[in-house]
């Protein structure tokens, strides 16, 4: 039995944007920022008799996906919280990443190295994680690397969410002059 949680999110939208960010990890000005770039995208308009459901219900099940992990971002799990079928998450899932990857170009952007905006991210990140990492441009994180047994010294502090002790891993690519010579 289905039953979709789909009609909250406009509620939530309105009146509690904190849980619409919970249920999709963007917030609300952000899903209809990413809802306009993408709904014209030729993948989303069929010529089909069996007509597909709105770009919000794809992108909004697609997002929910993406922002879980573990029993709660089973293909079973989204269909039921969606109330579609498991075979609509895959569609919408594909159908979705077609429409942002060909969007790549006007979802990310790197600013130019010497502009206002680069130093705001580099002042950012200097506050906010590793000063060293001030020049860097892509960060990455979450990846666990597994550790053969429990480390001397805070061991507990390595203890993950699924029972393992391990590392998490950070990654930044620096910024340097000769990559933005060669990248503009």
């Amino acid at each position: 039995m289905q039953s979709s949680q789909l009609s909250l999110l406009d509620h939530f939208a309105d009146h509690r944007p904190h849980l619409f960010l919970r249920r999709l990890r963007v917030w609300p000005e952000v899903f209809n920022h990413i809802l306009n770039q993408i709904s014209s995208h030729p993948i989303f308009h069929s010529s089909s008799e069996n007509r597909q459901l709105l770009v919000a219900i794809q992108l909004a099940t697609f997002l929910f996906c993406a922002g879980h992990y573990g029993n709660a971002a089973s293909p079973e799990d989204v269909a039921q919280w969606a109330g579609v079928s498991v075979g609509s998450v895959i569609n919408f899932t594909n159908r979705v990443m077609v429409a942002i990857l060909d969007e790549h170009d006007t979802f990310v952007n790197i600013p130019p190295h010497d502009s206002e905006d680069m130093e705001r991210a580099c002042t950012f990140t200097e506050l906010w994680t590793c000063p060293a990492w001030r020049n860097g441009v892509f960060a990455a994180d979450g990846s666990s690397i597994l550790l053969f047994k429990k480390p001397q010294i805070f061991g507990e502090s390595f203890y993950d969410r699924k029972s393992r002790y391990s590392l998490n891993c950070q990654v930044c690519i620096p910024m340097h002059a000769e990559w933005n010579t060669y990248h503009s």
